[in-house]
């Protein structure tokens, strides 16, 4: 499996109890589309391995996993920190004008009133407040919320994704 060919589903955040078990923390908008997982991969030196699933208990985006051949405190907590990755074909389908963050990688971003802007640089999902894209703009980077009022539609044909910025948000970031 290569990381290409898959998504970042999460987490491992943290050991849970004294068997190996561990809490999976999931950056998904349906969590209970994965609770039937029983493999998932994680990135360990640059390589894509299979953790095997034992056990799942849900509660909201945090999952508590049992994993096939680890079974105390001190194997689970190497794995503390790890990125969890899945498959880009298990992901469910989306309706017409949503994506998924990793598809908009580079998407050309048009606002309704100032035209194009620049392209889509990176997303910061999880901030403290609300996710985040990321453009240059005049060699500045400039977060966009990704609120639905601002950021209207993505067009996977013409690659575009239009936004609708607040007034004077630009201009926030040119200022020196």
């Amino acid at each position: 499996m290569k990381k290409e060919d898959c998504f970042e589903l999460g987490v491992i955040s943290r050991t849970h109890g004294l068997n190996g078990e561990v809490i999976f923390n999931l950056d998904v908008d349906s969590p209970s589309n994965y609770e039937e997982m029983d493999t998932v991969f994680m990135e360990e030196q640059g390589q894509l391995v299979p953790l095997f699933i034992e056990s799942i208990s849900a509660n909201k985006n945090r999952f508590i996993v049992a994993l096939e051949d680890i079974e105390t405190v001190e194997e689970a907590e190497k794995l503390k920190g790890a990125k969890l990755y899945l498959p880009l074909e298990v992901l469910p389908e989306l309706e017409e004008g949503q994506f998924y963050y990793h598809d908009i990688i580079d998407y050309t971003i048009i606002d309704q009133n100032l035209g194009e802007l620049g392209h889509v640089a990176t997303i910061y999902a999880n901030t403290n407040s609300q996710d985040l894209l990321a453009m240059k703009y005049k060699g500045k980077e400039v977060l966009i919320p990704m609120a639905e009022d601002i950021v209207i539609r993505a067009n996977h044909e013409t690659k575009t994704m239009e936004v609708n910025l607040p007034e004077g948000l630009l201009d926030i970031y040119l200022e020196d």
